[in-house]
């Protein structure tokens, strides 16, 4: 399998959403909330994003309070935590009033049950102006709704959906090495929309190719030699 990262409709409309925080009139929040089902690629976007950006990437954790979020923070942005929350928040917004960088917070659905914590959020997006993104399973709108001063400043919200036929044949053009054909495309879709089972099943369709010699993969191939996980 080729190592291609595949900019799907997903992919384009998170980068658009980035573009529009940066640019962003006078006035204007800066914060945004990225959210969908499970195998999307929602991780993958943000990560590859991320690492192209100098940006801060925090993975959110179950129990963790505001001290720990601080503290993570802190490190991302190369210093050494401090142990007080006041002095934690101030390295953190010094920090990032002297190289100001996108935020990005994932798997945010552990932090929506801690006030503390969504303040904390709100007050360094105050604090500073930069662009915070919280990344969240497909509830995490309405986890986050219910605080008001946070979800007010949400400029952008975007859903991440489950692949069309386009993007489906986007990703297993680019990532197969074996010749899928449109048939077979147009199968695949059929079984599948998330990210995860389709690499799996590029991965199945590559080794079926290379133990029978073949240089092309068709519908009635696939429906035969290869069992389909369901999505979850």
């Amino acid at each position: 399998m080729k190592k291609i990262f595949v900019k799907t409709q997903n992919v384009k409309n998170f980068i658009n959403l980035v573009n529009n925080l940066k640019t962003r009139a006078e006035g204007v929040p800066g914060m945004a909330l990225v959210y969908g089902e499970p195998g999307l690629g929602k991780t993958q976007t943000i990560l590859w994003w991320a690492m192209q950006n100098n940006s801060v990437f925090i993975r959110s954790a179950n129990n963790m309070s505001a001290k720990w979020l601080l503290e993570e923070l802190v490190e991302s942005l190369g210093e050494m935590p401090y142990y007080r929350y006041s002095h934690l928040f101030r390295q953190v917004i010094n920090q990032l009033t002297l190289d100001p960088r996108v935020i990005i917070i994932d798997e945010v659905d552990y932090l929506a049950t801690d006030a503390k914590i969504i303040e904390t959020l709100r007050d360094i997006h105050d604090r500073t102006n930069i662009p915070i993104i919280l990344v969240g399973m497909g509830q995490a709108d309405k986890k986050l709704i219910r605080y008001k001063h946070l979800y007010d400043r949400l400029s952008e919200i975007l859903r991440f959906e489950p692949f069309s036929q386009w993007d489906i044949k986007t990703i297993v053009s680019q990532l197969c090495e074996v010749e899928v054909t449109d048939c077979a495309i147009r199968h695949i879709y059929s079984q599948t929309t998330r990210f995860r089972q389709i690499v799996k099943l590029i991965n199945k369709a590559e080794q079926l190719a290379y133990a029978n010699n073949l240089s092309m993969l068709d519908e009635t191939t696939l429906k035969e030699f290869i069992d389909y996980e369901p999505d979850k």
